[in-house]
């Protein structure tokens, strides 16, 4: 339920005080990658999973590493390689010959925060094992339904540059990542720092500032943000603007987008909007947080046409030209 951003500001700007507490710690490892960082911690405060995806080196294993030791939480990382088994994933059945009975034997996926790393180097059996426990927060052993526990959240990682022998995630897969990260190289001074920093000295110690228990009540917060009305059907417009392109203005996209993004896109724009303003330390979206992360939520939704492949229109592209163009209340 929405709040008037009069009487949730003041609880905001008192409660957001997480938010610096876990970037403060996270930065003693963590040199630059503040995109990155706020990403990561929208992806917490909006109860989403995140998709992360750049060329080996750029710090996204230690990144994430690093947010799991800032909170008191269970973190569990699971190298997707060719050989692996959905059973490795989730658990399997075990045999008891003393009781004669099966047991559940739990597999990496009960933890808090999931690392998947490598995503894509795994068969699609295996990136399937994740669909029930990032959609219905539970997995199912046996004829058992195990729930997972709260907070639960996959960020998983991908290298776009090694493609042999690795399965694409499929778009029933990529739909439920709240967010799709690209990260780039650091500036020169980020990477300077990052040699002296390492090239020398030892990994420096994170500890845990935050409780699980501090980010559920901040997620309930994050539910009370307010969203004026207008800019409601401003998100609404962009999304629908992926789907019939020309009939929303831009000309230009016509015939590029094979398919445009689902309303989970509506739903996932407001949400981490919202997160966005509360990292902000502000009870009230503005247009600015739209705009801002509306390219992490719909380049992986947006299905680009053989056309616009055929002209290199990226969609990242698309969306920039989506934003220039519907009109901003």
């Amino acid at each position: 339920m929405e709040a008037a951003p009069q009487e949730i500001q003041p609880t905001i700007e008192k409660e957001s005080i997480i938010v610096e507490k876990i970037l403060s710690e996270v930065k003693k490892a963590i040199i630059g990658q503040d995109y990155l960082l706020n990403r990561l911690l929208v992806g917490l405060l909006a109860d989403g999973h995140l998709l992360i995806e750049g060329v080996p080196g750029l710090a996204k294993t230690f990144a994430v590493r690093t947010l799991a030791r800032a909170i008191k939480t269970k973190f569990q990382r699971i190298q997707f390689t060719p050989d692996l088994l959905p059973a490795d994933i989730i658990g399997t059945l075990v045999y008891n010959q003393k009781s004669g009975e099966f047991t559940v034997s739990r597999g990496p996926i009960f933890a808090n925060l999931i690392l998947a790393d490598e995503i894509n180097r795994a068969p699609p059996k295996v990136q399937s094992a994740l669909l029930e426990a990032m959609q219905e927060r539970q997995v199912t052993i046996g004829d058992e339904t195990h729930r997972l526990d709260d907070p639960f959240m996959v960020l998983a990682t991908q290298n776009p540059i090694e493609q042999e022998g690795t399965y694409p995630l499929p778009e029933a897969q990529i739909d439920r990542f709240l967010l799709k990260v690209v990260i780039t190289y650091p500036d020169v001074q980020e990477e300077l720092k990052i040699m002296e920093q390492y090239s020398v000295g030892s990994e420096p110690e994170i500890k845990p500032v935050v409780s699980p228990k501090e980010i559920l009540k901040a997620r309930e917060l994050v539910k009370k943000i307010y969203i004026d009305d207008r800019l409601k059907n401003y998100i609404v417009s962009i999304v629908t603007a992926t789907r019939d392109p020309k009939e929303s203005g831009v000309e230009d996209l016509a015939g590029m987008i094979r398919y445009g993004a689902s309303p989970r896109a509506s739903i996932y724009l407001a949400t981490t909007a919202r997160a966005l303003a509360f990292t902000k330390r502000r009870g009230f979206v503005i247009p600015e947080d739209i705009k801002e992360i509306a390219p992490d939520v719909l380049r992986h939704r947006i299905i680009p046409s053989y056309e616009a492949e055929a002209e290199e229109i990226s969609t990242d592209e698309m969306i920039r030209r989506i934003l220039e163009t519907v009109e901003v209340p």
